[in-house]
Formats: structure tokens, C-alpha cells, sequence
């Protein structure tokens, strides 16, 4: 019987952080080439799979080959035979990296829809890094390949277990965590990123009608550039809003799409918080939780996309003094997420941060906010001396 117990499951970042390990191993050693297993991404629809190779691969300057098998005939991949003279030429797809000194990722994406003929005729690419005599895939070149399961609902077949064997099998999830740290780098509007915090649970739901619009972090991704489309639109107010609704409808579902349009009435009549960190209107904490996370989303977004972001420190920080502890340090952590070490030292170095760590330093370092790990061990190093002061 068939074990149905799912392969390790991990996160984006996680599939993230695989990659870079191996892409430097190749990169530092090539002869490492056959020796690292192939990398087998599983997992729903709209998760971002290829998406987070796709970024990584233009963060890193390196090429970038996406193969989708199910789009594809055997030809393809094993090249085209060319009758020369007695003898047969084979014609290979030029798509196939040739430069022994190039890097990057060949994906072969939707493994799982293709049929038989077309997973055989990928084995020795995949395998190998070779197709017979004929090519050898460069050594700085790493082979990743990703399909859904057999239960989300797209079509999948059943892997060889020749094939299976030979890779090294991770299911991605959906984490709002991980997401929600590509979303405040990508720039997603902040009105997606304070709804899922205030609602992670609809960052992914296939429980509903899956043949239509669905939630995911694909399709949210989707809301926020129609959410800028719409805004940046003359149409009026009313048409405006009637047009989000059917756009976020159409993408995540009508019933998390109602939901998400009465989040954003609520921020709505919150004071700007752009005006308020530029001191133009009055720090004002709202008292509704899903106000707090809407401000505290709006905070991030503009300390980490306005270019004048280190005008905007003392404000930001007099905002976090009025706040609750678990608020604060939400609203600094995704400010201050993968963000370089001068820019937690502008921070850290205010003189009002001071006061800002007698506050909330504890709430930062307990990760209150969820994920913040990676800022608190950074932002203590500063806070400690604030800290110990106070103890004594």
C-alpha cells in the first residue's frame, strides 16, 4: 500500500533557503554537480512554487529555464532527429543552457500533469543532467521540478518510482509568516498585508468552490496590483469600489472577498498614516483590532517604500510609544524584515529608541508579533544596554 503520509513539509522561505545553499555549492564547488539531488517541490495550486524560484533567480543574476512538461511533446526534450546523409543529426532545443560557466535554475514545472512518455523522456535530464552524448547541463546549473498532489485538485499523475527515488522531496504549505515577509519586500498594497495578518487563516482556503476564484498566495498577489490598477483609476468612488468587489471576488471567492472589503471600510476612516508619521494630523490609536493591524501594515509600507524613510524614524517610533506592546513590535518587525544593518542601525541608533525598548523590548524579543526572530536577536543587541540600564 501506498504511504500516504506527506514528505517534509516546509515553508517558501525554507524552499527559499534550500536553494541558495545548493545554487553556492555549485557555485563554490561544480564538481558537487551529481552529487545533489535534484530538488521535488510539492504542493497546491497558487502557493508559489515557481514563483519563489523565478525571484530568486533574478535576485541572483542568474538564468532561468521553465519547462512545463505538460505543454510539452517528448521532441522536445530529447531534440529532433534530422536525417544527414547514412546517418541521423539531432536538433536540440536552444532553451538548453550551453555556457560551461553559466549558473541558474532549469525547472521543470508541473511534473506531475505529464504523462508517462513525457517523464521518461525527462529522466535522463532530470537524473543524469545529461541527454545521452548529445548535451550535459552545465555544472552551475541546479535541476529543480514541482507538480500538485493528487488530492488538490489539478491534474496529477502518479510518479515512477525510479524517478521519485532520485529526488529529494519537500510539500510546500502556505505560511502567512512567510508570505506575508515577501509581501512587505515585494511591495504588496498594505491593505492585503494588514487583512492577513488580522486573518491569516484566508491567506490559503481550498475548501470552497475550487473552479472558481479562490483565496491563495497567488490570487492575493493579484489583489494587490488590481487594488492599484483600481485606485490609480479615474473612475469615480462608487464605481471604484463596485469594481474591487467583483475583481476580489473573482480571484479569492465572494465570501473572503466580502470580508476584505469590510476590513478596508474600517481602515478607511482611519487617520493617514502617512500624514501622521509626517506629524500633519495626530498620533491616534484605534481601539478595534483589525484598525491596529490596518495601521500598523500602513506604518511598514511607508518606512520601507518612501525614499525620505529616515525623516520618518522619530514619528514611527512615537506611534509604537502609543501603542500596545504586541502592536509595536508587529509594525517594527515588518518595517524593519530583511531590511540591511545601516537601516535597523538608523533605528536602533534614534535617540528615542531608548524609550521605545523599555516599552516594548521584552514584547520584541518574546516574538509577540509572530516571526520576529530574526529582527529580535538583531534589534537586542542595541536594546540590551537600554535594558540593563533599567534594570538597575
Amino acid at each position: 500500500m501506498l504511504d500516504s503520509r506527506p514528505s517534509v513539509v516546509c515553508s517558501i522561505a525554507e524552499v527559499r533557503t534550500m536553494l541558495d545553499l545548493h545554487l553556492d555549492a555549485l557555485r563554490d564547488s561544480p564538481d558537487l554537480a551529481s552529487a545533489i539531488p535534484p530538488l521535488m517541490l510539492w504542493g497546491p495550486p497558487g502557493v508559489g512554487k515557481s514563483a519563489v524560484i523565478r525571484a530568486l533567480c533574478q535576485q541572483r543574476g542568474i538564468g532561468f529555464v521553465d519547462v512545463r512538461l505538460s505543454q510539452r511533446e517528448p521532441v522536445d526534450l530529447r531534440g529532433l532527429p534530422v536525417p544527414r546523409g547514412d546517418s541521423v543529426a539531432w536538433l536540440l532545443s536552444s532553451e538548453w543552457p550551453r555556457d560551461p560557466d553559466s549558473r541558474g535554475i532549469i525547472l521543470f514545472d508541473e511534473l506531475t500533469a505529464a504523462d508517462r512518455t513525457l517523464q521518461v523522456a525527462a529522466y535522463e535530464l532530470i537524473l543524469d543532467r545529461r541527454l545521452g552524448d548529445l548535451y550535459t547541463v552545465p555544472p552551475g546549473w541546479y535541476i529543480v521540478a514541482a507538480g500538485n498532489r493528487l488530492g488538490d485538485g489539478a491534474v496529477a499523475t502518479v510518479l515512477s518510482s525510479a524517478l521519485a527515488n532520485r529526488l529529494c522531496h519537500v510539500e510546500v504549505e502556505a505560511n502567512p509568516e512567510s508570505w506575508i515577509a515577501w509581501a512587505l519586500d515585494a511591495g504588496v498594497h498594505p491593505d492585503v498585508v494588514g487583512f492577513l495578518r488580522y486573518r491569516p487563516q484566508c491567506l490559503f482556503d481550498m475548501t470552497g468552490n475550487t473552479e472558481r476564484g479562490w483565496p491563495s498566495p497567488r490570487s492575493w498577489a493579484r489583489v494587490s496590483a488590481e487594488l492599484a490598477l483600481i485606485e490609480a483609476s479615474p473612475l469615480p468612488a462608487d464605481a471604484r469600489a463596485r469594481l474591487l468587489g467583483l475583481v476580489t471576488a473573482g480571484l479569492v471567492g465572494q465570501g473572503v472577498a466580502l470580508e476584505f472589503q469590510a476590513f478596508r471600510a474600517l481602515a478607511a476612516v482611519l487617520p493617514d498614516a502617512g500624514a501622521m508619521l509626517d506629524g500633519r494630523v495626530p498620533v491616534t490609536v484605534p481601539d478595534r483590532a483589525d484598525q491596529r493591524y490596518a495601521l500598523c501594515a500602513a506604518l511598514a509600507h511607508h518606512l520601507r517604500r518612501r525614499p525620505d524613510w529616515p525623516r520618518l524614524v522619530e514619528s514611527f517610533l512615537r506611534i509604537g510609544l502609543a501603542l500596545s506592546s504586541d502592536f509595536a513590535a508587529l509594525a517594527m518587525v515588518d518595517a524593519l524584515r530583511d531590511r540591511p544593518a545601516a537601516d535597523l542601525l538608523t533605528v536602533t541608533g534614534h535617540p528615542l529608541f531608548a524609550a521605545w525598548s523599555r516599552r516594548h523590548g521584552t514584547a520584541l524579543a518574546a516574538g509577540l508579533c509572530g516571526g520576529a526572530t530574526a529582527i529580535a536577536d538583531a534589534a537586542l543587541a542595541a536594546i540590551d544596554p537600554v535594558l540593563a540600564g533599567a534594570a538597575e
